[in-house]
């Protein structure tokens, strides 16, 4: 497979070094010799300087031959050209546009039909309001993410150290908290060590637990888990950008008491006249006077979304200090993210991350329906659909030949979702949620390649 990535930013950098370890044939364009040059030094790619807006250096790099179009500069303008002339260079290949600016997603539809014809536009800033949500719906949760539709959901938890299954072999697990729900650990990260569990792992504190379950189960089982149910309620958003504005109009109802904290005027009146319900405050983060009039130690959640991410960290922990209840940051450098939890903050969104996210399952091709990193990118859960036709059809989980260290976690069979063990055999139209270190990919597509196929 041939993939083209336009701007080896964060965003370009990363999908490049995730694509090169799976052995695929990555060409990267940038104006920039230091940001190719970092890209050269970390991954086997093949880099062109240039701009990827220009039909010439596209040529250059392929465009005829190429399954798989990126374009993840920081400029919407260039992500747009570049998808245009890609596709009168390249009728048939797959264009993927990273476009943040409302001025041109509101018309994604003009963007995805003629003209361009670009296959997804990818907005960072949706991508990480959703996160928020997600976040927000379970308390608790470090991490979420959702398959099939959002039926089916991959949470990562802290579990207490009261927790009944503490202590306890993976093998016990229906023993210790009933085999009425269906529910799977997918991972264990203990040490920064990601681990695929077997059934003879011991769960122990400090472990980060992931496990996959239906929606409907989840406020159940994370009773059973030992998991305080602490909703969301009182939110101080700080930071009006377009992804605080976003965030605020989603909780713009009577369910949340939501206050938006903006240091600019013009942004401020802006907000109080588009916003309903949520109270637009102006001020400065760091300041803090402002958070205790704002009674700060009452808050639920303090989420810092603005453009600078030292005053988000800042914000945080002073919101923290202050007594707020969680906080949430937003993070662009990736350099940045480990550092968080240690600090202090409980939680971390980033648009580069989310939209790396969203771009890996279309990579995948007609083998896999959406992908998830988990731990940053040392695994990913993947969805698949079994179509009719395929000879994983009629097979038991144990002899799909799925190589080690990954894991059928669950399918979705119709309205049902099944929790597998050993000798569940895989129906048609089954949708499996396969977890897979990431030195394990290409094993897993290889698997998936002539097995399954996306609708």
């Amino acid at each position: 497979m041939r993939v083209i990535i336009i701007g080896a930013g964060e965003v370009g950098y990363h999908l490049a070094q995730r694509l090169a370890v799976e052995n695929k044939e990555v060409v990267v364009v940038d104006t920039s010799d230091e940001a190719l040059r970092k890209v050269a030094e970390s991954s086997d790619v093949q880099t062109i300087k240039g701009s990827g807006s220009s039909p010439k250096i596209l040529e250059e790099a392929g465009i005829a031959e190429a399954d798989i179009f990126l374009a993840v500069t920081d400029s919407d303008e260039i992500n747009l050209i570049s998808c245009y002339y890609a596709n009168m260079l390249s009728e048939g290949v797959t264009k993927l546009a990273r476009i943040r600016s409302e001025m041109y997603t509101d018309y994604g539809h003009l963007l995805t039909e003629r003209g361009a014809n670009i296959t997804k536009i990818i907005n960072p800033d949706e991508e990480v309001v959703n996160s928020v949500l997600r976040l927000m719906s379970v308390p608790g949760a470090v991490e979420i993410n959702e398959f099939a539709g959002g039926k089916i959901r991959l949470i990562g938890i802290h579990l207490p150290d009261h927790s009944p299954i503490m202590g306890s072999q993976l093998i016990h697990l229906r023993d210790k908290i009933g085999d009425d729900l269906g529910l799977v650990i997918a991972a264990i990260v203990r040490n920064d060590k990601l681990i695929i569990p077997s059934g003879m792992d011991v769960l122990k504190p400090g472990d980060l637990v992931y496990f996959v379950c239906d929606i409907r189960d989840q406020e159940e089982i994370m009773a059973r888990l030992g998991v305080a149910d602490d909703p969301v309620r009182k939110v101080l958003i700080i930071g009006g950008g377009n992804i605080g504005f976003r965030l605020a109009k989603a909780l713009d109802n009577k369910y949340y008491h939501t206050r938006l904290l903006e240091n600019r005027q013009k942004r401020c009146e802006y907000l109080s006249e588009h916003l309903d319900r949520p109270i637009v405050l102006m001020g400065d983060s760091t300041d803090q006077e402002i958070l205790r009039e704002e009674n700060i130690q009452d808050m639920d959640m303090v989420i810092a979304v603005t453009g600078d991410e030292e005053t988000n960290i800042l914000s945080c922990l002073l919101a923290k200090s202050l007594g707020a209840r969680r906080t949430v940051t937003r993070v662009n450098n990736f350099g940045y993210m480990p550092l968080i939890e240690p600090i202090g903050i409980d939680y971390v969104v980033c648009p580069r991350l989310s939209a790396i996210n969203s771009l890996l399952h279309y990579i995948r091709r007609g083998k896999i329906i959406s992908s998830v990193s988990i731990k940053g990118e040392e695994a990913e859960a993947l969805e698949a659909v079994a179509q009719e036709d395929s000879p994983i059809v009629g097979k038991a989980v144990k002899d799909l030949g799925f190589p080690r260290g990954s894991l059928v976690l669950c399918f979705q069979r119709g309205d049902e979702v099944v929790i597998p063990r050993g000798d569940s055999v895989v129906l048609p139209n089954d949708r499996l949620i396969i977890i897979s270190t990431r030195q394990n990919i290409p094993k897993v597509e290889r698997v998936l390649t002539t097995k399954v196929e996306l609708f």
